[in-house]
């Protein structure tokens, strides 16, 4: 699989059809209506609780609502290098004792950064709850920042670019690709920066990123688990509560240019294989109970490659044989625009313009004989299981409810995304794949392999960044 960064979320369901499909999808709100409780602190704290009692496990998580899209030209990457100089110590807690002490609790922790928000999580016994919030507050106001220990970890940094960018050329790939796909929007940067802004970072970069976004007004607190909402709300205020609010800076609106015409970049780069991925700018969900086409993509998404049995994987992988492998990926929750991404990887003995135009063709078939209510209610079924099996997850739980906030939606806003989703039609499916996959809105980057050096083996795959 190239590209699982693109993948939906896909279950083993293609048997799923007629009533267990309504099944399913009645078990959706059951789901998604467990016990929710928020609050938000006089500094502006945002604390929400999810009640989850199955086993006696907590997972606490705290999204700033910054990411590598709040970055300026010459700090890109700025966000990525916060994060793991979150881990290097403050006055109570010095350097490396963060983790120490979670994993003396017994627990684990980590974080991500992503184009949106950074997030920091801890997993654990319900009952160490408060240790852990008392250690992540700690962190969001007293972070020593210190000289020798940024010099060290911008260090690491550039190693991770090497490692899961420069040295992979699918990672390459992608990343040319959101660069030419967005013109004007800071999308268009990767979140672990350009090499040449982290050869120039700084230390102060870093403080003046923190001192502008850390702040309890601009978080979210999010814990589920076996957890009273009233405890949690009493912790909060201990721990959170002294952290002074900040005024934040003004947000201003990015736009994104209508594409004039079709856009293409290319990589060249050492691969066993040639590749490539597909890109068209769709609308994101801003309106849940009112939103039409983000749930149609969605919908497409799961016609398409959803399932072994989805329309690419069966026409371009098994029945043509000029793919070797498709991949479908759209992101309707976010803070900026949306692409509508298709990797492709041409069987041996194929070329990129061979798989592209098998590509096209099933595209120009789906809008002209569209989706059968069948093959409609198999990709429906695909879409909601993948959400009613994270529900299983403490820790995606929480991360669904993080990221719809960090997004500016609302996590009651969850149950009626299900019931958009299963008022799809078939017709709304069709037109969404018209009016959006042309090729005048198209971004296309192609991998074009070069020899492999002696004894290096491939990379095959990228990864998304955690700690």
């Amino acid at each position: 699989m190239p590209y699982p960064f693109l993948k939906i979320k896909r279950a083993s369901i293609s048997g799923l059809l007629g009533s267990a499909f309504g099944l399913l999808l009645g078990l959706m709100p059951l789901a998604s209506s467990a016990t929710v409780s928020e609050r938000t602190l006089s500094n502006g704290l945002k604390v929400i609780v999810k009640e989850d009692h199955r086993a006696p496990v907590a997972v606490a998580q705290v999204w700033y609502r910054a990411g590598s899209m709040d970055e300026s030209y010459g700090t890109t990457g700025v966000a990525h290098l916060l994060e793991h100089m979150m881990f290097k110590g403050t006055p109570k807690v010095p350097a490396g004792e963060f983790s120490k002490r979670i994993a003396a609790l017994g627990g684990r922790e980590n974080a991500f950064t992503a184009r949106d928000y950074t997030a920091y999580f801890q997993t654990l016994q319900a009952a160490r709850l408060e240790q852990a919030m008392a250690l992540e507050a700690d962190r969001m106001t007293h972070l020593t920042l210190a000289p020798e220990a940024f010099a060290k970890e911008i260090e690491v940094v550039k190693e991770e670019r090497r490692l899961r960018t420069e040295d992979n050329p699918q990672a390459r790939l992608y990343e040319q690709l959101l660069a030419a796909a967005y013109t004007e929007h800071p999308y268009r940067h990767p979140v672990i920066g350009w090499m040449s802004d982290l050869n120039s970072m700084t230390v102060t970069d870093a403080r003046h990123w923190y001192e502008r976004w850390y702040a309890p007004n601009n978080a979210t607190l999010v814990v589920a688990g076996a957890v009273r909402p009233e405890q949690v709300f009493a912790w909060a205020e201990q721990y959170y509560g002294p952290v002074p609010r900040r005024e934040m800076p003004i947000r201003k609106p990015f736009t994104e240019l209508e594409p004039q015409g079709g856009r293409q970049v290319t990589v060249r780069a050492p691969a066993k294989l040639p590749a490539a991925l597909l890109a068209w700018p769709v609308p994101r969900l801003q309106q849940p109970a009112t939103d039409v086409e983000p749930y149609a993509l969605e919908i497409l998404a799961g016609v398409l490659d959803g399932h072994g049995s989805a329309r690419l994987p069966q026409a371009l992988v098994k029945t043509q044989r000029v793919a070797l492998d498709v991949d479908v990926g759209y992101d309707s929750v976010s803070r900026g625009p949306a692409q509508f991404v298709i990797g492709l990887t041409p069987a041996e003995g194929r070329g990129v313009s061979d798989v592209i135009a098998a590509l096209k063709g099933e595209l120009q078939r789906l809008v002209k004989d569209g989706v059968s209510e069948v093959e409609l209610d198999r990709a429906k079924a695909q879409v909601v299981a993948g959400q009613v099996f994270q529900q299983d997850s403490l820790f995606y739980q929480a991360m669904q409810i993080g990221e719809w906030e960090t997004a500016g939606l609302s996590w009651r806003d969850r149950t009626v995304r299900f019931d958009r989703l299963r008022a799809v039609t078939a017709d709304q499916v069709r037109a969404v794949a018209e009016k959006y996959l042309r090729d005048t809105r198209l971004t296309l980057a192609e991998l074009v392999p070069l020899p492999m050096p002696i004894g290096q083996p491939a990379l095959i795959s990228g990864d998304s960044h955690v700690r």
